[in-house]
């Protein structure tokens, strides 16, 4: 089962995000401080940020965090799956493709491409991910940093 963060999941996220962000499906730690932030910015409003929880038997089993734009290139909105982690032992049970499918039920009637980043590291990830339809960007990302 999908469902909407409320408050009440703040510790598990900021559990399953610590533990995420030290897994090879990234390629750098994040300061605890970032999901605290992050987590107060999704319970404040999803304009910016959507929190969900994956849910396996009634237990918190992981998270997805995405954000919504609108990308001319695409032709209408496209929803950035910022973070998607399922803890260990609910792997393989369906949560992600079960994640996927929300998205695109419950998605902008709009929504007209679905984005995410990958380690090539995370192999069986990329092989969800491929299952799924999705294929790689042509292109490669760049960023700049602003220290406040």
């Amino acid at each position: 089962m999908i469902k909407k963060m409320t408050a009440e999941d703040r510790t598990d996220y900021i559990r399953f995000a610590t533990e995420f962000y030290n897994s090879l499906a990234v390629d750098k730690s994040v300061p605890r401080e970032h999901f605290e932030n992050g987590f107060d910015e999704i319970m404040r409003s999803d304009e910016l940020v959507q929190g969900y929880m994956l849910v396996y038997g009634g237990v918190n089993a992981g998270y997805c965090i995405t954000m919504k734009n609108y990308s001319i290139e695409a032709g209408g909105i496209v929803i950035w799956i910022d973070e998607l982690f399922v803890l260990p032992e609910y792997r393989s049970k369906g949560l992600g493709r079960e994640m996927f499918d929300y998205i695109e039920r419950h998605g902008d009637k709009n929504l007209r491409r679905i984005r995410l980043e990958v380690e090539e590291e995370n192999a069986g990830a990329v092989k969800l991910y491929k299952k799924l339809g999705f294929v790689k960007a042509p292109y490669d990302g760049m960023w700049k940093d602003i220290t406040p």
